[in-house]
């Protein structure tokens, strides 16, 4: 299973590309897709559309997890937030991806273990779990690793149910296993392919 976890929003769209293959999870891209504030929303909407089209393009994931927007104090930054998301499932769904969301307190607990886990402990599973000496930077990544790896976690879960039911059903992830990534590149302000910006 290759799953593209993306961290919806206007200013920063943060991705997370992972490869699940013969038990282990191996980090293909990871980013942050940015948009200059000063420009016109529209301008900003067309280019962050074009940018997740070649990250759709170029990577073309088995699924997409998006973190899905439950809930924002601020009207603006939801509603922003809300418009990236969109953008997000849209191109997607027309490029025939499975498309799965997540809210913030289900990707903590099926990382950290429970909803409440704060930022720092949740960026300190994710490096755990992919084999990292600290949290990617800048938060974005972190938080659109999280989400894949937190698709994979339950993936694998409804594995186990399904098996333990008896029901039959297509192989699925056996679990989340250590990966090697190197820290993305904080400026790069297009997507970064064909590998982790700033592995090692």
């Amino acid at each position: 299973m290759f799953v593209l976890g993306i961290d919806p929003g206007l200013s920063r769209c943060g991705y997370g590309a992972l490869q699940h293959a013969g038990g282990q999870v191996s980090a293909v891209a990871a980013g942050v897709l940015t948009t200059d504030k000063d420009l016109p929303l529209p301008q900003r909407l067309a280019l962050l559309a074009d940018d997740l089209a070649a990250l759709y393009d170029s990577l073309t994931p088995d699924v997409v997890a998006v973190e899905r927007v439950f809930f924002q104090v601020n009207a603006r930054t939801a509603m922003s937030v809300g418009q990236a998301s969109g953008l997000a499932l849209e191109g997607a769904a027309r490029r025939g991806f499975s498309v799965v969301q997540y809210t913030a307190n289900e990707v903590k607990e099926a990382i950290a273990g429970y909803g409440s886990a704060t930022k720092e402990q949740l960026g300190a599973m994710v490096a755990a779990l992919c084999g990292l000496p600290s949290p990617p930077d800048p938060p974005d990544v972190t938080d659109a690793l999280g989400i894949a790896l937190c698709h994979l976690s339950r993936s694998a879960m409804d594995e186990a149910i399904r098996r333990a039911t008896g029901r039959q059903s297509r192989p699925s992830p056996g679990g989340v296993a250590r990966a090697r990534l190197g820290a993305p590149d904080a400026r790069a302000e297009r997507p970064r392919l064909g590998g982790v910006a700033g592995s090692t």
